[in-house]
């Protein structure tokens, strides 16, 4: 058995074996005191499925992971309809949309909503739907124009649709190939089945969605984004000599960097070439900490990696 199956429950943060906090995929022994740590705030992680052992406990996650998708899709395709049409400048009404529900195949508002917040339905299909008059103006200017995410400022984009609340790996994911923060310009595609993947405004994965204009939305980091910790990447150049190592995880430690994994990439007599996963508050937290590690002797170059 594993601590998980002890701590299944929604508000579960951890658990204590013998009086140690320990990961939740800790195994269990004969014997062992286990106490769980709780939290209001604290949900699932859909991670858990990946080493828990009984039926039961794989049950409950995946009824709570179902239960949550759908939630959170409901909501997403909720905003990027509503974004959509006031980008058009008309109102979006669930009598519109009860009108229209015929032509998608669903039963209700909500199923349409879930099908635009997967991929399955494009927002641009929606408004055609509800005012096909309107569709050949509407194709002459995409709902999302990339050049228009390129040239954010300061101020808030009315028409972005706020990615707060929005639980990672279930409506949006984190492109792992730009790893976005907050503070970066950033852009949404919705991709079919997984909702909207989040992209820096420069990350040259963009490019093969070029053509597919239909699939890009405006998204906005929302006030509290830098509440939660995420990941950024920097790839680091250190001397091969004794010390190096640990003055790179020093130079992170004392910038209040937790270093999420660490993997040399290449090794030569001289030098260490190691891409390092960072949890950071946001990219100027990620940014100060780049400065501390140029200016620690040890290390020859350090740059904000992208894939």
């Amino acid at each position: 058995a594993y601590a998980v199956h002890s701590a299944i429950g929604d508000s579960c943060v951890g658990a204590k074996i013998n009086g140690r906090l320990v990961p939740l995929r800790t195994q269990l022994a004969n014997g062992d005191q286990v106490e769980i740590v709780t939290s209001k705030a604290q949900t699932p992680n859909p991670t858990w499925e990946r080493f828990v052992v009984t039926g039961r406990a794989r049950a409950r996650i995946r009824r709570y992971i179902r239960t949550q998708q759908r939630h959170q899709y409901v909501s997403l395709g909720r905003e990027i309809l509503d974004k959509t049409f006031r980008q058009a400048s008309e109102t979006l009404t669930e009598k519109a949309l009860d009108g229209v529900l015929k032509s998608f195949k669903v039963p209700s508002v909500e199923e349409l909503y879930v099908q635009v917040g997967e991929g399955h339905v494009t927002g641009v299909a929606v408004l055609h739907a509800v005012f096909p008059g309107r569709k050949e103006k509407a194709a002459d200017t995409p709902v999302v124009p990339v050049r228009r995410g390129a040239k954010a400022t300061d101020k808030k984009n009315k028409l972005a649709v706020p990615i707060r609340g929005l639980i990672p790996g279930m409506a949006v994911h984190y492109a792992g190939c730009c790893h976005p923060l907050p503070g970066d310009r950033i852009v949404g595609i919705v991709t079919t089945g997984k909702g909207v993947s989040i992209h820096t405004i420069d990350c040259e994965t963009l490019e093969q969605y070029s053509e597919q204009p239909e699939r890009w939305i405006d998204v906005g980091w929302e006030g509290d984004a830098t509440e939660a910790p995420r990941v950024g990447r920097i790839d680091v150049v250190i001397s091969n000599e004794p010390g190096s190592l640990g003055n790179l995880t020093t130079a992170i430690g004392k910038s209040e960097g937790n270093i999420h994994n660490l993997k040399i990439t290449n090794r030569s007599q001289d030098f260490f070439e190691i891409l390092v996963d960072i949890e950071v508050r946001d990219v100027k937290h990620l940014t100060n900490i780049i400065a501390a590690l140029r200016a620690t002797p040890a290390i020859n170059s350090v740059e904000r990696a992208r894939g």
